[in-house]
């Protein structure tokens, strides 16, 4: 079910292909909106792209018994925040008929 991963610069190639504007001024600016969006997480808000999705950070609980999935051993962790990513209503929308669209007629 995987799809093709892309990069930050087939991002930017992709946009300037569609806009013809300058790679150094594109980058720039993906550049400066990852930026703000990771200082906002960082200070504990939230930014929301209306149509696209939320980013957020989440508190995750700490446990006594966990596990190192590479060694096996048991370890404790703290509780401490993630980033998470809550999808908008038209993504949603737009990838819900993924799987349908991957499967061959039978």
């Amino acid at each position: 079910m995987a799809g093709k991963k892309i990069t930050k610069v087939e991002v930017i190639d992709s946009i300037y292909e569609k806009t013809g504007v300058n790679r150094r001024e594109i980058k720039t600016v993906v550049e400066q909106v990852f930026e703000v969006i990771k200082g906002t997480l960082i200070a504990g808000g939230i930014v929301e792209f209306r149509g696209f999705g939320t980013f957020e950070t989440r508190i995750r609980k700490g446990r006594r018994k966990a596990r190192n999935p590479k060694t096996g051993k048991e370890v404790s962790v703290t509780s401490h925040g993630i980033a998470a990513f809550r999808p908008g209503r038209e993504l949603k929308q737009a990838v819900w008929t993924l799987l349908q669209a991957e499967e061959p007629d039978t």
